[in-house]
């Protein structure tokens, strides 16, 4: 463990080492290929409503594979946490996703388009919360934890 440190006049506090690099880009690259894949859903539902009827096959075979990236990006937010000692928020947020998704795929199947809709555009903004915390919010804690360690 870390000795306790002061920054910037904050109380002291044990600094965790950081979480191995791997990891972390396990996750980033999960986390912004599913909100990749959370974008061309909407694209491809949007052309299906639209009138391009083959467009709704591919938006199935999509989120299939787009929550197939959600179980890999929840395994590496698990890793991060737990082996990795990072922070537990992107697993507990994943898992929500994961049902949230599963709801949404639900949904989708049984044509309640009231509910798929809405759910998706939730789904969208917390997937692109996520991602671009993997991005700005792991650095800034990694930049706080080499500051804290030069101290």
């Amino acid at each position: 463990m870390n000795a306790p440190s002061a920054v910037a006049g904050r109380p002291a506090r044990t600094l965790r080492p950081r979480a191995p690099g791997w990891i972390v880009w396990w996750l980033r690259i999960a986390a912004t290929g599913h909100l990749a894949g959370i974008l061309a859903q909407a694209v491809l539902a949007g052309l299906f409503v639209t009138g391009d009827v083959d467009m709704l096959a591919l938006h199935r075979n999509n989120g299939g594979f787009t929550h197939v990236l959600l179980y890999l990006q929840l395994v590496a937010a698990i890793l991060l946490w737990r082996p990795g000692r990072g922070p537990r928020g992107p697993a507990w947020a994943s898992a929500a996703l994961v049902g949230l998704e599963t709801a949404q795929i639900a949904l989708g199947q049984s044509r309640v388009l009231a509910g798929h809709f809405p759910l998706g555009v939730t789904i969208f903004g917390a997937s692109a919360v996520l991602a671009v915390w993997t991005w700005w919010g792991l650095r800034a804690r990694e930049r706080a934890g080499e500051e804290g360690n030069a101290a």
